[in-house]
């Protein structure tokens, strides 16, 4: 039963990627990036944590899996990862064409502050950790959860360079009583 739980979030990280790349087509083209060596460290670490999360490491015969769950409670993360992928949907529909994969003023950019931003300030973000935590809770292996871990600090030091280069492009105070109002990628954590 594990192999049938293990294809289900298999399609939904494969689904996730291809639709996520073909929704790219949406997004409006950039008017400012930071320079390329700003991004590096977070891109290199994005790449080190999707392969330790998604590679299988079949040593043992158990996946080489820390424990194991009963499978009504690996299900139960499955929907977790499901509502993560949802919500990360729902910001990206949300933003529109102001989405991109990179660091990036758009030319017509703006503060968005509704939707799933009034709740996070990374929503996206915050979506995807959802899923990849729930992926490693049903699947708790040493290479997937470091592969987390990793990913999670790639987030954390591209949404702070994001948020440093749009402060600068759309204005230190807007951006600044928006991050008071608003938590970075836990919601009704304490913003700042």
């Amino acid at each position: 039963m594990i192999l049938v739980v293990g294809i289900a979030f298999g399609v939904l990280w494969l689904g996730w990627l291809v639709s996520w790349w073909i929704a790219s087509v949406w997004a409006s083209s950039a008017a400012k990036r930071p320079p390329v060596r700003e991004e590096i460290f977070y891109r290199v670490l994005t790449v080190i944590g999707a392969v330790l999360m998604f590679v299988q490491f079949r040593e043992h015969r158990d996946w080489g899996l820390l424990w194991f769950n009963p499978i009504w409670l690996d299900w139960l993360f499955f929907v977790a990862a499901i509502a993560g992928i949802a919500f990360a949907w729902w910001a990206r529909i949300h933003l529109g064409t102001l989405w991109s994969a990179r660091v990036t003023r758009k030319e017509d950019h703006r503060i968005v502050d509704t939707g799933p931003y009034g709740i996070v300030r990374h929503p996206i973000y915050t979506g995807i950790l959802i899923a990849l935590y729930a992926t490693v809770l049903a699947f708790p292996g040493l290479f997937n959860a470091t592969g987390a871990i990793v990913l999670t600090i790639s987030f954390v030091i591209k949404y702070r360079l994001e948020e440093r280069f749009l402060s600068q492009e759309l204005g230190a105070e807007a951006y600044s009583a928006y991050r008071k109002r608003v938590p970075a990628l836990v919601p009704f954590w304490p913003a700042g």
